[in-house]
């Protein structure tokens, strides 16, 4: 592993466990919000080989996460169901209305990628948001983390050393090998995290944990490998050099974003 990629976990990784671990939920909606920001950025400019994003829409569209645990404690039940209901047909609609009134100087194509942006960056960060949210959630968020990173990094160490058999033209460095011990290794330090966390009275099943880890660690993987098919499509290696030895926000945080719906809905259910 490089000095740059070190450095960065070094000084990085502590912020997130200080904010994640001490904070409270408003103040983690408002740190994913503009992690939110820098990816959507990210992303706008990646695609604008391709289309003429609406930007404007997509930044602001970020404000949800802010707002994920403010609104609903201030509005009935129904109103926000309805809201969330409604929430990507208004801004379908908005979008339409930008092609309306520029008189098509934006089109379809600058609207589908603006609205599949929305929906990959900020739909998907918006889930860590949840899970931070929920009874235990200082506990529950890092069993994503571990799905997430932990399989990341085993999946880097091991591959790079033992890989043979290459996985996808998707992503060519990716190897089976690097694939299996990215599972294997999250799942190992998600026994050690729950052994710890039932130190301090924290309960749950190991075999629940091996099962949900697994499954995430999957779905991890596959997020992985959809960031790259985005990168490949457009031609992008990374998506900023915002860190040192990672490239953009996108790059570090793009799995632990695509599994995050999915641990919402199984770290539920223990």
């Amino acid at each position: 592993m490089d000095i740059k990629r070190i450095t960065s976990i070094i000084l990085g990784f502590p912020l997130v466990v200080l904010i994640l671990t001490i904070g409270n939920k408003y103040t983690v909606d408002i740190f994913l919000a503009a992690i939110a920001v820098l990816g959507m950025q990210e992303y706008f400019n990646a695609v604008a080989k391709e289309s003429k994003p609406v930007r404007w829409i997509g930044y602001l569209s970020c404000l949800s996460i802010a707002l994920i645990h403010i609104v609903p404690e201030k509005l009935p039940t129904e109103i926000v169901q309805n809201v969330l209901i409604l929430l990507i047909p208004t801004i379908m609609a908005i979008l339409f209305a930008q092609v309306i009134f520029t008189n098509m100087k934006t089109n379809f194509k600058d609207i589908a990628y603006t609205l599949f942006g929305i929906i990959y960056v900020i739909g998907f960060i918006g889930f860590i948001a949840l899970i931070r949210g929920l009874e235990n959630g200082r506990v529950l968020i890092w069993y994503a983390i571990i799905a997430a990173w932990g399989t990341d990094t085993f999946a880097y160490l091991i591959g790079r050393k033992y890989g043979k058999h290459k996985f996808s033209k998707v992503s060519p460095k990716k190897s089976i090998e690097g694939c299996i011990a990215g599972t294997i290794g999250a799942i190992v330090i998600a026994i050690i995290y729950t052994a710890i966390m039932s130190y301090f009275g924290y309960k749950y099943s190991y075999l629940a944990i091996i099962g949900i880890i697994f499954v995430l660690s999957l779905i991890s993987q596959l997020g992985d490998f959809a960031a790259s098919s985005i990168k490949r499509y457009v031609d992008v290696k990374d998506y900023s050099n915002l860190i040192p030895g990672h490239g953009g926000m996108l790059d570090r945080i793009d799995s632990l974003m695509f599994l995050s719906p999915f641990a919402y809905i199984l770290l539920n259910m223990i």
